[in-house]
């Protein structure tokens, strides 16, 4: 599908000299804001022996402590706020689900700084002014839904914040009001379009061209299922609270080649996961973010867990991209010795007939040894020969593509719980007492 490009914004078309300039002065103002008004960040700069002024060149940043997420849940909720409480105009949170939530916080500007963000990364993924834009992210503490509502709403578009669940609902409003855009998770997306086929309407004919996608690592194989099933163009958006929410960094719809970061405003790194030593760019690791314009709560050499890989520009010249997220580095399973990510589980279930893209990983430990289960949801239309036929070949697939050995369930379809945010791939049950997940 053809699409115009241009429409770039004033930091869009920064060229390197200008962009280098300007993250390296607002680098230091934002060093010297967390280290004068964030008592966590004094502490972690003096015990490392560093000081605001002490970074003359974007170089120096590597000499700062990494911020993880384990600190900023020690600082709950307010520690790390480096404005008064009552200049915090929107907080939002993580879930929470493996300890204490990470609590952010926004002041009017970041809440300014945000909508610009995001309303680049749609118009990059190529929606325009006066486009109706259907957000099926969740709404609420979690960032993804209000993040892309106010950025659509500062675009210029018409938003329908339908939110996430009630799949049969959404289907209809897709059909009723004709969205040209739609932002959510991938996986979701693939649940609407089975729910389309149910109702006995062809996605292909719907009224959808642009899909955002983001919260959860996808692949290339999902990419190529969304657009074929849909006529339209699929691109990944990345983002996180910690370091704003969604519009950090957009798949430009020209190019489909990996993420350009709004670096005028997030300043990357990939660090080495176990050193945490800074990589060249074009090799794998973790990615690190500073924000360079927050207010109410800057984040230093904040730790992602995601793995990629920073590349040069393409459709925005002067912004590096960051490779489609692989995995996490703590979402990484080493099983009899072998390393695996639930990407590349993905990968061989979209490539298999009679399989949905609905899994769930399981560890499990017999003896000794543990053990790892695939348990993934039919089409519908796969009858049990199909389904039986199916399990050997991923069987195979892994062993062959991956080294390992794993059992594989095909289980019915919606079997397995979905998260409107973002989608549990792995349960280790090998603590003893812990019930399994469904």
């Amino acid at each position: 599908m053809a699409v115009r490009a241009g429409f770039h914004d004033e930091g869009e078309r920064l060229d390197h000299d200008e962009l280098a300039a300007l993250q390296l002065r607002r680098l230091r103002e934002t060093l010297h804001r967390a280290y004068e008004r964030v008592p966590f960040y004094r502490q972690a700069f003096d015990k490392a022996g560093v000081h605001p002024d002490d970074c003359r060149s974007l170089a120096d940043l590597a000499l700062f402590p990494l911020t993880t997420k384990a600190d900023l849940r020690d600082q709950y909720p307010f520690g790390m706020f480096a404005v008064p409480r009552s200049e915090v105009r929107r907080i939002h949170a993580s879930s929470g689900t493996t300890g204490r939530p990470t609590v952010v916080g926004y002041t009017e500007r970041d809440l300014s700084t945000w909508a610009d963000v995001v309303a680049r990364s749609i118009r990059a993924a190529g929606g325009r002014p006066g486009q109706i834009v259907h957000i099926a992210y969740g709404y609420g503490l979690f960032t993804g839904g209000l993040g892309a509502h106010y950025g659509a709403e500062r675009l210029g578009c018409t938003v329908v914040p339908a939110s996430g669940g009630m799949t049969d609902r959404q289907v209809r409003l897709i059909e009723d009001f004709r969205p040209e855009v739609i932002m959510v998770t991938p996986s979701y997306m693939l649940t609407l379009l089975d729910e389309m086929e149910r109702q006995g309407i062809d996605p292909r004919a719907t009224s959808l061209r642009t899909g955002i996608f983001g919260a959860e690592p996808w692949t290339e194989e999902m990419r190529r299922e969304i657009e074929e099933r849909l006529d339209m163009n699929a691109v990944d958006i990345y983002g996180l609270s910690e370091v704003i929410g969604p519009g950090v960094a957009q798949e430009c719809v020209e190019t489909k080649d990996g993420l350009h970061i709004w670096e005028d405003h997030f300043y990357p790194e990939v660090v080495d996961p176990l050193t945490g030593a800074v990589l060249p760019e074009g090799e794998l690791g973790e990615l690190v973010f500073t924000s360079l314009t927050k207010e109410a709560m800057p984040v230093i050499r904040y730790r992602t867990r995601d793995l990629t890989r920073l590349l040069p520009g393409t459709a925005r010249p002067a912004f590096r991209r960051m490779e489609k997220v692989t995995g996490r580095s703590d979402d990484m399973i080493i099983l009899r010795g072998v390393n695996l990510y639930p990407t590349q589980i993905e990968e061989i279930l979209l490539r298999t007939p009679g399989l949905a893209p609905h899994f769930q990983l399981r560890l499990a430990r017999e003896g000794r040894m543990d053990t790892l289960t695939v348990r993934v949801e039919a089409r519908r239309e796969s009858d049990t020969a199909l389904r039986e036929s199916a399990a050997t070949a991923v069987v195979q697939a892994v062993k062959a593509g991956i080294g390992v050995s794993v059992r594989v369930e095909v289980v019915d379809p919606e079997t397995l719980e979905r998260s409107v945010g973002k989608i549990k791939r792995l349960v280790d049950l090998r603590t003893a007492g812990r019930p399994p997940a469904s």
